[in-house]
């Protein structure tokens, strides 16, 4: 109508003549099919708050089909002889710029933009917000921006980015400028000092991967001079904050200091393993098996069955998975995979389709002290949780292992070996796909170096290091764990009818004294003048290295960082009579006749019959 009556005659007397009558029969019609098209594309669904150009162009294309369905209709019914060219421009113009128009100023309010362009001309930041250097991708410091103006009263006030190209400098990100790259760090953070705009915080957009671009030294040194250094939290942890970005941001820990460069994964794979499915963890509480718990979480199980036998740790991680997800539906059983008549009873009553066994006794002073107890959880165990899994129709279980499986030289790792061979041996026509997945140390993981070193360090050391030359393979809790489960998608998805054995891809390995060297100096401190390293030699039944592939075996397949290998004569299972055999020593608590039995079985599979070399 406006339209026509602009073109055609501006006046208020055409209003209300006849010739208005008809084209307000137009204007009803054109109306109606607008309203059947939304129907059809839905384009008032998409959120105004978070409008975006993708849904600019639905918009055009969606104003654009009403105007040709219009067209065709008038044409039908009066020929479109009585409605101009321009008419019909100017209607789709006021059309698109309408709907557009409403959107934008929604997002404008939503986040705050003519107030955070008017307030630099009449208010200076309040003192008590935290100046924040931003270190990373501009389009990641974008985003983090754009979420950051949302809030109302927000804690940090970013001051500065440095990008990853060099390119960018001299450019501004929503009002902030780009001050240089991450090698500029300590040059521009001297700037800013000077210019009365001393940074408190400093946000890595993308660790660790432009942390290990910068030596432990530089960031000991910023810890020393106050600097709080943070990250973008993870998804379980954006989840817990209520997805409001600024209040999930994490202080960097340690582990994640020293961490390797993150490896990029198919998260899609992931979500189509987990999502909507029940799943259930044993070892729910401790460091690994807590962080499947809010990683299959953050991946959408419909359910998550949480069996441990500790109360506390239990309790711990159901707490804070109820707190974050009061939604989720959630079971948590106290329970030891030792007890074969309950572990049956949770999977019969619950029905889990993924299973991730994570419970295991893994400090290896510790089990060879105890040998019959590493048996019972280690190996009893893990056959008790697999005969579950098969019994209850269970479509995967995975066991997570441990590179001291590999050429076991202690109890712990040939517990682990022996337990590998329990899901080896499992029936490949069997409804459930096993599996295991192999790796090395973690970093801060229940009784890895790090969290020992940490103590020390803080008391004011000496670090103890068994040997200068012992090194290990290193990767953090997260990265582990997502890992294992492109591993066990990958298994699902792809993998063969048979129990398969997946190597996680651990990068190089670490000396541990350099790791202590490390640590020290994140913390401002100097080897030999603050703290001291001592040498303590190795410990019974440790390695020098660790490696994560057997001689026996051969790597088949390399799926992204993960390696599928299997035994080159077979990889021999362990039978229900020798299990038995192994379970009546480890009743009778005759700690030397388990260690006898554990060397004769672990023997017996690294040196196979003649009939299968031969074969």
């Amino acid at each position: 109508m406006f339209a026509y009556g602009f073109v055609v005659d501006p006046t208020p007397a055409w209003w209300i003549s006849a010739d208005a009558r008809s084209v307000w029969l137009l204007a009803v019609l054109y109306a109606t099919i607008a309203g059947l098209l939304e129907l059809v594309f839905r384009t008032e669904r998409a959120s105004w708050r978070y409008v975006s150009i993708q849904d600019g162009f639905a918009l055009l294309r969606s104003t654009f089909l009403v105007m040709l369905a219009f067209l065709l209709v008038a044409f039908v019914l009066v020929r479109a002889e009585a409605v101009p060219r321009s008419v019909l421009l100017i209607t789709w113009v006021l059309h698109l710029g309408g709907l557009a128009t409403a959107r934008l100023l929604r997002r404008t309010a939503n986040e705050r933009s003519l107030v955070r362009a008017i307030a630099p001309l009449l208010t200076q930041p309040p003192k008590d917000r935290h100046r924040l250097l931003l270190v990373g991708d501009i389009g990641v410091a974008d985003s983090f921006l754009r979420e950051l103006a949302r809030d109302k009263a927000p804690a940090h006030h970013p001051v500065a980015i440095l990008g990853l190209d060099p390119g960018d400098k001299g450019r501004l990100v929503r009002d902030v400028p780009v001050r240089g790259t991450v090698e500029d760090l300590e040059q521009v953070l001297g700037a800013l000092k000077d210019a009365d705009q001393t940074v408190q915080s400093v946000l890595f957009l993308s660790p660790p991967d432009i942390v290990g671009t910068l030596s432990s030294t530089t960031l000991g040194s910023l810890k020393s001079a106050g600097i709080t250094l943070l990250r973008l939290p993870a998804m379980s942890e954006l989840s817990a904050a209520r997805g409001s970005l600024p209040e999930a941001l994490r202080e960097l820990s340690v582990e994640e200091l020293l961490a390797r460069p993150s490896v990029r994964l198919d998260l899609t794979r992931i979500h189509e393993l987990i999502n909507g499915r029940r799943v259930l963890v044993t070892g729910a509480g401790g460091s690994i098996g807590s962080e499947i718990c809010r990683q299959v979480v953050a991946f959408g199980c419909q359910r998550l069955i949480m069996i441990d036998n500790s109360e506390y740790a239990l309790f711990k991680i159901g707490r804070e998975l109820t707190v974050a997800h009061p939604d989720l539906s959630i079971s948590e059983r106290l329970c030891d995979v030792r007890d074969e008549r309950n572990v049956l009873s949770v999977f019969l009553r619950e029905t889990p389709e993924i299973v991730f066994h994570a419970a295991a006794l893994k400090h290896v002073t510790l089990v060879e002290k105890h040998p019959c107890e590493g048996v019972m959880t280690n190996v009893i165990g893990t056959a008790n949780v697999a005969a579950a899994a098969r019994q209850s129709g269970a479509s995967a279980m995975v066991m997570i292992s441990t590179d001291k499986a590999v050429e076991p030289s202690n109890v712990m790792g040939s517990t682990k070996r022996l337990a590998e061979a329990v899901i080896r041996g499992q029936s490949e026509h069997s409804q459930t796909k096993f599996s295991v997945v192999r790796f090395g140390n973690v970093l801060g993981s229940t009784g890895s170096v790090v969290p020992i070193f940490r103590d020390q360090i803080e008391r004011g050391g000496p670090v103890t290091v068994t040997d200068p030359d012992v090194e290990r393979y290193f990767m953090t809790i997260p990265e582990a764990v997502q890992l294992v489960l492109h591993a066990t998608a990958q298994s699902v998805q792809h993998g063969r009818s048979r129990p398969s054995v997946f190597v996680l891809d651990m990068g190089q390995p670490v000396k541990i004294v350099d790791l202590a060297r490390n640590m020290i100096a994140l913390q401002g401190l100097t080897v030999g003048r603050d703290i001291e390293i001592r040498f303590t030699g190795l410990r019974p039944g440790e390695k020098l290295t660790e490696a994560l592939i057997d001689t026996n075996e051969n790597v088949v397949r390399q799926l992204d960082s993960v390696f599928e290998v299997e035994d080159r004569y077979g990889g021999e299972g362990m039978t229900a009579q020798r299990l038995r055999i192994l379970d009546q020593i480890a009743r009778s608590a005759d700690d030397e006749a388990m260690r006898r039995a554990v060397s004769i079985e672990v023997e017996r599979l690294r040196r196979p019959s003649e009939t299968r070399v031969t074969a």
